[in-house]
């Protein structure tokens, strides 16, 4: 079987834009990734380099259609309203756009922010991810969150009354909570929730405040191995006979709620990262590359004023693309398809091995694809090192 034309397989994967801003009101102790506080910005100067940035990557993907956009950080929903309808006007005048162009917008619970909501419907957005965390105010207090459960349940229940979908975040295994806590709290989540969950393990970062912490021992009371997967396999059990599908390890959803820009991640299609940050995957004349922009938010906003490219892009080449499908893909409950697998890297995954995981019970194949049994979701790490080695 010969490898086909990257530009033919992102194709399968779809297309998508993120959108990093790269701002907070504070920094959470768990937080590894690219955000800042700032006391005051001139968010006219921002709205220009985002729309530069859009012109730009709009002219090397010209014709395209796009299906998701993102706006992730940090904390987007302290844009402007305005700055984010500006940029979605420009987006929908740069390429043509799918018929259910979903634009996400990640929010706090804060008052500030969810103020705003109309504001951003009115913009464009049609779906909000609200980064609740937790459902009890002490471990909001210990992962320094700035609002309260009540915060967190008006934010909510108002944001469900402006976008038809709205997911929230949960994050368990945090230190002191046990598995009838656990319980209580996700059952709460569950009869709040109105079509789609992120509930994940909470993970310790190196360069975090909690990484920090943790290596000094002060970072007590976290669960050990087998109460975490007994509280994902819980997970698993409450979600299920609510009627969500684990659509993605940490991903919850009732049909026609999943998130679509996610996919285009795990699914190993294209998306263009915008801001300072971020990442990108992009195919231009057949070449499948990288893109990384500059993190540092001053640096990036005066390198699109002055220099007009703010990103270094590396090549990737075929074994890595099918080495990225395969830790992508098989976080999905579709897992990854074999064929598609030989097409991208010019490999095939030993049969020997998928035989050996199977006969474990961590791996099945329906129909082409590799799947991770709920089995093997415990312990995905070392089922992807296996079939990697």
């Amino acid at each position: 079987m010969k490898q086909f034309p990257a530009v033919e397989d992102w194709q399968t994967g779809g297309f998508g834009l993120y959108i990093h801003w790269p701002f907070c009101q504070s920094k959470c102790p768990y937080c590894d990734f690219n955000s800042h506080v700032s006391a005051s910005l001139d968010q006219k100067r921002w709205e220009a380099a985002y729309l530069s940035e859009i012109e730009r990557f709009g002219t090397e993907t010209s014709g395209r259609v796009l299906q998701t956009v993102f706006f992730g950080g940090g904390t987007p929903s302290l844009m402007a309203p305005e700055l984010v309808h500006a940029i979605i006007s420009r987006i929908k005048g740069t390429w043509p756009t799918s018929n259910d162009l979903e634009i996400t917008m990640e929010a706090n619970p804060g008052s500030v922010e969810s103020d705003r909501f109309r504001g951003y419907s009115a913009a464009g957005v049609n779906r909000v991810s609200i980064g609740v965390q937790a459902l009890n105010d002490p471990d909001l207090k210990a992962l320094g969150r700035l609002h309260d459960v009540s915060e967190a349940k008006r934010a909510i229940a108002l944001a469900q009354s402006v976008f038809d979908r709205v997911s929230f975040d949960l994050i368990y295994a945090r230190q002191n909570q046990d598995l009838i806590s656990w319980k209580a709290e996700l059952t709460e989540a569950l009869s709040l929730a109105s079509g789609h969950l992120s509930l994940y393990q909470l993970t310790i970062e190196d360069g975090t405040a909690f990484g920090d912490r943790f290596k000094r021992g002060l970072l007590r009371g976290l669960p050990n191995e087998d109460l975490g997967a007994d509280m994902y396999l819980l997970t698993q059990e409450l979600t299920e006979a609510a009627g969500y599908r684990s659509y993605e390890i940490s991903n919850y959803a009732k049909s026609g709620h999943d998130a679509k820009h996610n996919c285009i991640y795990w699914n190993a299609g294209d998306y263009i990262g915008i801001g300072p940050g971020a990442h990108g995957r992009l195919t231009l004349g057949n070449v499948r590359m990288s893109t990384e922009a500059i993190s540092n938010p001053v640096d990036w906003l005066t390198g699109v004023e002055t220099l007009g490219s703010v990103e270094k892009r590396e090549r990737i080449q075929p074994v890595e693309q099918g080495t990225e499908y395969l830790l992508m893909g098989l976080r999905r409950d579709t897992g990854i398809d074999l064929e598609r697998y030989y097409r991208i890297s010019g490999q095939q995954i030993s049969e020997q091995k998928i035989d050996l995981l199977r006969g474990l019970g961590m791996v099945e194949i329906k129909e082409s694809r590799l799947i991770a049994t709920q089995q093997g979701r415990l312990v995905l790490n070392a089922v992807i090192e296996n079939l990697m080695e």
